[in-house]
């Protein structure tokens, strides 16, 4: 009897290129990247050429939006810069209340990115799914499953991974932001005397270095739910992608290829970042020149050359770096997840005895 595996079929009606013929079921994460990148270039570079156009202009609307409210502060530091001068003083501005702002309005570009990062790893999981191939059986099951599911009224498909994300970074990041807080109010220097952990004692030290403790876990639990994101493209709602990962990369291969991947993905988006920021310096003056001809004033166009340097690296490293990295984590969870038991026909019954 000819045995057959869950890669054993031909390529399902997914909008994107079908996979090649004769695909072999044993293709490592490698192989399965390298063909679903070929196979679906087409749909997987114009998606990618959507969300980050339209990401870096929303993105550029919210720092033009921030400018826009920070400007008094701006006014007063070119006001104080002026009347230092004229006491022939030199002025050093105090960036603490932009800081304020930018943090304030760091949810809005969290959400810019999880929206563009789960419309992405939906379209790469499907050229994963279309290089590996889908049986039409089990096709065919996951509609009867989705067909069971409540309906939400037109929700958008890539809603499950966005709030995958959003739930990966409350698990892995809450906890390292409270220990932070509780440990800079009984060990901060700006505590009065006298302070509630007397400094050189052991309370003080195991209190000091529990925020050091808390980003250990929180790597942990991040690693623990690297796959998420491609569980939930791939049709599991937010918590079971959630639970799917960290049974899979808790496990004996699991953690290892995981890491295998995690790593030198990582290595290569750093190192495209930084060699890209270095390429944009030049945008620095001439960004800084043109703000304040424009404006008249020295300290937004100071932060704005700082700035653009930094966005033009980062929409090219998004361009360049996470459709490969999509499609990798999409294709380590296609190998690591169980095979799906198919349903039996209606009509079909078991075995009689003899």
């Amino acid at each position: 009897m000819k045995r057959t595996t869950r890669h054993d079929h031909t390529a399902p009606q997914t909008g994107l290129g079908a996979g090649p013929p004769g695909a072999s079921p044993q293709r490592g994460v490698t192989a399965t990247v390298l063909v679903a990148l070929r196979w679906n270039r087409g749909a997987v570079a114009g998606a990618t050429a959507r969300v980050v156009g339209l990401a870096g202009l929303v993105g550029l609307v919210l720092t033009g939006a921030i400018f826009a409210l920070a400007w008094p502060l701006f006014t007063h530091m070119r006001n104080e810069r002026i009347r230092y001068q004229q006491l022939e003083d030199p002025y050093l501005h105090d960036p603490t209340d932009l800081a304020l702002l930018a943090l304030c309005t760091l949810p809005l570009f969290l959400l810019l990115l999880g929206v563009g990062s789960a419309a992405l790893q939906r379209v790469c999981s499907r050229a994963v799914a279309a290089a590996n191939g889908a049986d039409a059986a089990e096709g065919e099951a996951e509609e009867a499953e989705e067909a069971r599911r409540p309906r939400t009224g037109g929700r958008a498909p890539w809603r499950p991974v966005l709030a995958v994300y959003a739930l990966r970074g409350l698990v892995v990041w809450l906890l390292p932001l409270l220990v932070h807080a509780v440990a800079d109010s009984l060990t901060g220097y700006h505590l009065d005397t006298p302070e509630p952990l007397e400094r050189g004692s052991w309370p003080h030290a195991l209190v000091t270095a529990s925020p050091v403790v808390a980003v250990g876990v929180a790597l942990l639990l991040r690693l623990g739910l690297t796959l998420a994101p491609a569980a939930a493209a791939a049709g599991l709602g937010p918590r079971a992608a959630l639970r799917r990962s960290w049974s899979l990369t808790w496990t004996r291969g699991g953690l290892a290829r995981v890491l295998a991947l995690a790593l030198p993905l990582a290595a290569l988006t750093a190192g495209v970042l930084r060699l890209t920021v270095q390429l944009a310096l030049p945008l620095r003056p001439l960004v800084r020149e043109l703000v304040e001809q424009v404006t008249g004033n020295f300290f937004a166009a100071y932060y704005a050359g700082i700035l653009a340097p930094v966005i033009v690296g980062i929409l090219v490293t998004a361009a360049l770096t996470l459709p490969l990295t999509y499609t990798a984590f999409a294709a380590l969870h296609e190998q690591l997840r169980p095979a799906r038991v198919l349903p039996r026909p209606a009509g079909e019954t078991a075995d009689s005895a003899p």
